[in-house]
């Protein structure tokens, strides 16, 4: 059988997987409840129960069963409490709700939302007594907010949860960029075994049950060694399938995590999910040596301060990356003058190593560019960094690259680990073999494990089958070959001085068309296959090229193929006042960074534009560049600006008809000069005044053209009655 025609592998129904398929297994068809509380499947057109947990009629003192029944024949004011809440979606967090049901009436917490497939879950939970927790909830958000970093803050969120939730013992367990698990924090009973920095295989916990904790956020098991409960029917009425029980807070869990917790002497757990910045970063495991049931209030409050200390981490790790770019910003400046002092913006990566190491924790740089290296710190050999770079362009080409086992992943460069077993790379250009690469060395450590992470197998009816681990006893890994990891951090730190590199070489290569006449082609094809929109004209303002991405930015230009840079500009609003720029950058050599906006038939908004003489010597230019940068995130401001324009433009209309035209055109032109003035002002005020403030400012500008325009009526018709009485003017 070929590759093609091969069967997909069937995923393991619920209760019928091992180790060697439980990613596949269906956990959220479980088609059965743990014994502690009873679930209904209610169709909301007439309320009746079509499906129920097994022993619900026994729970509820009906012994005949509930199938049938309605909602306010169970006992209690159960149907009424529910009414109310069947006007909400119910299809997220299931909402949660005291009442009492069943003959005769007990207290019970329900929960209730609405599966994929429609109809109605409502699960009951005999109440338990909580304490009050109010209190404990404020202190430990309190105790989150004030933690600055995200080991102390761990620490302490897995402190205070332990003291809420009252389980021998709590961890924080963060999963790793392999999938892999360590107990990042731990609180925990005195004389019980510490397990902080011990570490699982990702195969402890599937991916399919870990996208099930980022829908369920609040799992609990009261005890280990409970028997399932099954639902009557086993399909549903309704939709003729199985029920969908992803939200179900009782469903039944995969009979290889209940032996899993049976092996780690575990007897009942709470888990809450960890989620930073959409993505299932940890969880807060707590278990506990006997059953334990965990009441609705105290459940809902560790399930906030999971919550919290989601969000405190993304608060942490924005920081973090926060302070990346602002030494990656340095670095731009110190790049951008390196070009203007010295024409040659690579001495700002390796004049001062500390600059382009530091922000990403690495011992060496290098940098391949236009068959050149460059390197700095320990890096391997120029053959090496060589061989490096061929190896990039061919399994990584074009983005942002990680690895801290460069061996594993090369063999033939295996050799380079005492300096370079972690390499992380940023493409400079779109050509093969040019890549700022960073290196961390081989760092040989010992990685302690929660037993052996080696598959367990057991023979089981005459088969071998994968189990699940039965000791955990710490088991000790010496790992070789492999550096420190990169963070996400340190990713977004490359990606940045990598786009900001290739912005800059994408400035010097279009300085050098205009400089070296037998690279023409090659760069020109460098230019046009870039993704940054770029007009070159030449000394007398003749556009010598205008690349696609230029075109696709302004579409406009496609069918006109303007021949001059003026013409270039006319397809952009503000034209009068761009003009003046334009001047400015062509008669007085002066370069010019600024926001523009396309003109009235473009789809596109507002544009960085980047636009620079470029000299051969102090006293002679050879032409100009100008490259645009898209900018999406000033509509309010165009806004601002558009309304300034139309009020500015309605003042002039109506003051000039008001002038006369024959007795004082001198008028006229001093209130054109005041506008044009005003619309540089309006220009200026976008440049530099945050965008919060615009509208104020430009309303002040509006203001003053106002009154100046009445104090030019004023004026001119005083001249037009002095005239008239014969007095000299």
């Amino acid at each position: 059988m070929t590759a093609e025609t091969r069967m997909p592998i069937a995923p393991p129904a619920f209760g019928r997987a091992d180790l060697s398929n439980c990613e596949l297994e269906q956990i959220h068809l479980a088609g059965s409840i743990q014994p502690h509380g009873l679930l209904l499947v209610v169709r909301e057109a007439d309320g009746a129960v079509i499906q129920a947990s097994a022993t619900a009629g026994a729970l509820l003192g009906l012994p005949r069963g509930v199938l049938g029944l309605r909602l306010r024949d169970l006992g209690g004011d159960l149907a009424a409490r529910v009414a109310p809440r069947l006007i909400e979606p119910l299809d997220g967090v299931p909402v949660a709700i005291r009442l009492r049901a069943g003959h005769p009436a007990a207290a019970y917490d329900a929960t209730i939302h609405r599966p994929r497939g429609g109809g109605l879950v409502v699960e009951l939970e005999p109440a338990l007594d909580a304490p009050e927790v109010t209190g404990a909830v404020a202190a430990a958000l309190s105790a989150i907010l004030s933690s600055y970093a995200t080991r102390p803050l761990c620490d302490e969120a897995a402190r205070q949860v332990r003291e809420i939730a009252g389980h021998d013992r709590v961890m924080v367990y963060r999963f790793g960029d392999e999938g892999h698990g360590e107990v990042f924090a731990e609180a925990r009973r005195t004389g019980m075994e510490a397990l902080l920095g011990n570490r699982y295989p990702a195969s402890d916990i599937p991916q399919i049950a870990r996208r099930l904790y980022e829908r369920n956020r609040a799992r609990v098991v009261a005890d280990a060694s409970y028997v399932p409960v099954p639902l009557e029917p086993r399909l549903n009425p309704q939709t003729g399938a199985e029920l969908d029980m992803s939200l179900c807070l009782l469903r039944s869990v995969s009979p290889v995590h209940v032996q899993y917790m049976k092996n780690r002497g575990v007897a009942g757990s709470l888990v809450l999910s960890i989620m930073v910045g959409g993505r299932l970063w940890g969880l807060l495991a707590c278990h506990h040596d006997t059953p334990r049931r965990v009441p609705y209030a105290v459940r809902a409050a560790c399930d906030l301060i999971a919550e919290a200390l989601g969000t405190r981490i993304a608060a942490l790790e924005s920081f973090a990356q926060a302070q990346a770019e602002i030494a990656v910003r340095r670095l731009e400046t110190r790049m951008i003058e390196a070009i203007t002092r010295e024409g040659d913006w690579r001495a700002a990566l390796f004049d001062s190593p500390g600059t382009l190491l530091q922000p990403l924790g690495a011992t060496g740089a290098a940098l391949l560019f236009e068959g050149a290296v460059q390197a700095t710190g320990e890096v391997p050999g120029t053959a090496e960094l060589r061989a490096i770079g061929a190896w990039l362009d061919t399994h990584a080409p074009g983005t942002v690259h990680a690895t801290s086992t460069l061996g594993e992943d090369a063999p033939a460069l295996a050799a380079l680990a005492p300096v370079a077993a972690g390499v992380l790379a940023a493409p400079v250009s779109a050509q093969p073999g040019e890549w700022l690469m960073w290196f961390r060395p081989a760092r040989p450590r010992t990685v302690i494990w929660g037993g052996n992470p080696e598959k367990n197998v057991e023979l089981r009816d005459g088969m071998e089958v994968i189990a699940p681990r039965n000791s955990f006893a710490q088991w000790h890994q010496v790992v070789e070959g492999s550096a420190d990891a990169w963070t996400p951090g340190d990713l977004a730190a490359a990606r940045l001085i990598g786009e900001t590199a290739a912005d800059v070489v994408m400035q010097c290569r279009s300085v050098r068309m205009l400089i070296v006449e037998d690279q023409l082609a090659q760069v020109r094809r460098q230019v046009a296959l870039s993704a940054q929109a770029v007009v070159i004209c030449d000394a007398s303002g003749a556009v010598t090229l205008m690349n696609e991405a230029f075109e696709r930015l302004v579409p406009a230009v496609r069918g006109a193929r303007p021949r001059r840079i003026e013409a270039v500009m006319s397809f952009f609003a503000d034209a009068a006042a761009l003009r003046h720029r334009l001047r400015d950058v062509l008669e007085n050599r002066h370069p010019w960074r600024g926001e523009v906006r396309l003109g009235e038939g473009e789809a596109g908004g507002r544009l960085l534009l980047r636009a620079d003489p470029v000299m051969s010597s102090p006293d002679r230019v050879l032409g100009y560049v100008f490259l645009f940068n898209d900018l999406s995130d000033r509509k309010a401001a165009d806004a601002a600006r558009r309304r300034f324009q139309a009020g500015i433009a309605e003042s002039h209309r109506l003051r000039a008809r008001q002038l006369d035209d024959g007795a004082v055109p001198a008028y006229q032109a001093i209130l054109s000069s005041v506008v044009e003035n005003a619309q540089l002002a309006a220009l200026e005020i976008a440049e530099g005044v945050e965008v919060a403030r615009m509208p104020e400012m430009l309303e002040s500008v509006r203001a003053s053209v106002a009154r100046t325009a009445e104090v030019l009526e004023a004026l001119a018709r005083h001249a037009v009655n002095k005239g008239g009485t014969g007095e000299d003017a």
